[in-house]
């Protein structure tokens, strides 16, 4: 994760890159060794799981019941959502801490 001063050094055709902007920041987060020369300030260290399949717009809670068993157990989260689906970033240490409590909790787990 990191902010960047802007976007001209990022590689938009690498595996992995999410961009987003407002009027206070450029954000971008990528695989730590796709990070561009001009980044501001970053955050390494995450690693992250894909919420499986495309998720309609009607469906509701899905994040937010993930989210909330995760902070129950004291595992903060970064969330990305895309048009077709969300991804959650969980710092590598609490990472597989993070899964087996999901699995646990009902949630099926593939890797």
């Amino acid at each position: 994760m990191c902010k960047v001063a802007d976007y001209s050094l990022v590689n938009l055709n690498a595996e992995y890159c999410f961009i987003g902007k407002t009027d206070e920041e450029k954000s971008l987060v990528c695989i730590t060794g796709d990070v561009p020369a001009n980044v501001t300030q970053r955050d390494d260290g995450w690693k992250g799981f894909r919420i499986q399949g495309i998720l309609d717009f009607s469906l509701i809670g899905i994040l937010s019941k993930i989210a909330e068993i995760l902070a129950q157990n004291s595992i903060s989260i970064f969330a990305i959502s895309t048009y077709n689906t969300d991804y959650v970033l969980i710092k590598k240490e609490n990472y597989q801490k993070g899964l087996n409590i999901l699995k646990h909790s009902g949630y099926k787990i593939v890797e």
